[in-house]
């Protein structure tokens, strides 16, 4: 299954998304990689490449992040990777964790789940 990053600059956020994809997939590896080490606001190149090496398989690691040094972050540990199979992906934060762990534990695979992830920035609420 390709596992899921949550990267946001807040724990408490990272957390809750992940937890809320997690139960909508439960079989989905999803884990949360939020604030800096001291618990305060702020992204931890450390926690998103242990976040990543711990779900990492030979189906690959989706990124997902909320804003700015989130997405810098990201791009850091990817670059500090080069080859794993790793991308991120542009999307709304909780709508496309949610549809990414439901792909992710449907077996399939990263193109799939990225295409849903990224359509869900157009799903209406209302």
């Amino acid at each position: 299954m390709v596992g899921i990053v949550i990267v946001s600059h807040s724990e408490k956020l990272a957390q809750g998304v992940a937890e809320l994809a997690g139960m909508m997939a439960s079989e989905a590896p999803v884990v949360a990689a939020g604030g800096l080490d001291d618990g305060t606001l702020g992204t931890s190149f450390e926690k998103i490449t242990k976040a990543v090496d711990s779900v990492y398989s030979d189906d690959g690691v989706l990124i997902l992040m909320d804003m700015g040094s989130a997405v810098m972050t990201a791009e850091m540990v990817l670059e500090s990777m080069p080859d794993r199979k790793i991308k991120m992906v542009d999307c709304p934060l909780v709508e496309g964790a949610v549809v990414a762990a439901i792909g992710s534990s449907s077996n399939q695979n990263m193109e799939e789940i990225i295409e849903a992830a990224q359509e869900s920035a157009s799903e209406k609420k209302l």
